[in-house]
């Protein structure tokens, strides 16, 4: 039997928390989802006087203490991604060995610049991982300290507008073995957006999982993404270009000489708060 109940935008909005503080005993706040003034345009705006900077935090040596092995193959990844992504129209930052305290310094500066007339932001981080963190050359720093500096009330001038993060990073120990299948607009001042709205992040794995990368050639991921898109932007929407980047990723099968990590597989993992569709300009 169907449950019949008032509609969406009847009765009251509650969360899913075992008790929220502030509102101990009191009902809480009726939504006004019907009239909170956010336009109803689809596509995010990407005529801008620039497209907008791209950092890219390249890692490959580690200190000692950290018992990190060399990223060798890293750089290959980070001129794939300078090239593709200054075609697109980015400005390049690129740096190389940060260490967790430079990582957030760099970051926490680009955060305090003036966006207004940037169209988006992209950063893409090569490095060693694990899940919910990112290392810097003498340790583990948390995603969440770097992704936040750019949080729609602490970064104003890019608030409504892209934010997109590339990872490559182990997000664990796990090994995927694979499995057979038989399958051959103009922004206004007056809305009010949810502060974690417009970022989008694109894992090189699927949470758990170590990120392979070839030694010569670079990263699955990276090499992926960059090759979907040269192929693609300016003619796919950017999802439609990850799905793409997904099944490539997904064709691969690790090559090693340690029996334990050979036959191999991987798939990328998007998670994505954007709230319009994007596409790069043509």
């Amino acid at each position: 039997m169907t449950e019949m109940g008032d509609g969406p935008h009847l009765g009251e909005d509650q969360a899913d928390a075992k008790s929220i503080p502030a509102f101990k005993g009191k009902s809480l706040p009726a939504s006004k989802s019907m009239d909170s003034g956010i336009l109803p345009d689809y596509s995010y705006r990407m005529d801008y006087p620039e497209m907008g900077e791209c950092v890219i935090i390249n890692n490959k040596n580690f200190q000692p203490h950290t018992r990190m092995s060399s990223r060798s193959g890293t750089d290959a990844d980070a001129a794939s991604v300078r090239e593709v992504f200054m075609n697109l129209g980015y400005k390049i930052k690129i740096n190389n060995d940060l260490s967790c305290g430079n990582i957030f310094k760099l970051l926490k500066k680009v955060s305090e610049e003036d966006h207004s007339k940037r169209s988006s932001f992209v950063c893409v981080l090569l490095s060693h991982g694990d899940e919910g963190l990112i290392y810097g050359t003498d340790g583990p720093l948390e995603l969440k300290a770097l992704t936040s500096l750019f949080r729609g009330d602490r970064c104003r001038s890019l608030a409504g507008k892209p934010k997109l993060f590339f990872i490559q990073a182990c997000r664990g120990t796990e090994l995927d073995a694979g499995i057979e299948t038989d399958s051959g607009s103009e922004e206004t001042m007056c809305q009010k957006i949810p502060v974690e709205a417009d970022f989008l992040y694109a894992y090189s794995t699927a949470p758990g999982y170590y990120s392979w990368r070839n030694s010569v050639q670079g990263s699955w991921f990276i090499q992926s993404l960059c090759e979907m898109l040269q192929k693609h932007a300016g003619k796919l929407e950017l999802m439609q270009i990850l799905t793409r980047v997904n099944r490539k990723v997904a064709e691969y099968e690790s090559c090693s000489t340690q029996q334990d990590f050979n036959a191999k597989k991987q798939i990328p993992c998007i998670v994505s708060m954007l709230t319009k569709e994007f596409y790069f300009p043509s």
